[in-house]
């Protein structure tokens, strides 16, 4: 498990559903943590926009269809309730989910 992969998590409220790892690298392979930070993904229909707190995926992330990635929530969720990995975010989207991140909390740009 590694930043920026996608995978299956059995999300309670939402079902299963593509998760975004956002924690460092170092959290991810420590195994003494319990936990990594992601953001949930869901199927978006293919004539929809973004909405303001989200950013597109698709194809070249590893993805079988749109994918919406929600940036106004992140998930605190244990390492062994992942399941199979599904892609991994493209660079040119990293930038857009970090900033969509940073919009949607709020956070100060530097």
């Amino acid at each position: 498990m590694r930043q920026w992969e996608i995978y299956l998590f059995p999300f309670r409220e939402e079902k299963p559903h593509p998760a975004i790892i956002i924690s460092n690298d170092e959290r991810c392979v420590n195994r003494d943590l319990e936990y990594v930070n992601a953001l949930i993904c869901t199927s978006a229909r293919l004539s929809r926009e973004a909405k303001k707190n989200e950013v597109i995926l698709n194809a070249a992330d590893g993805l079988d269809w749109k994918t919406a990635v929600r940036c106004d929530v992140i998930y605190l969720l244990p390492k062994t309730e992942f399941e199979e990995r599904r892609g991994k975010v493209s660079l040119q989207r990293r930038v857009a989910i970090a900033r969509k991140i940073a919009e949607t909390l709020r956070l100060p740009m530097a």
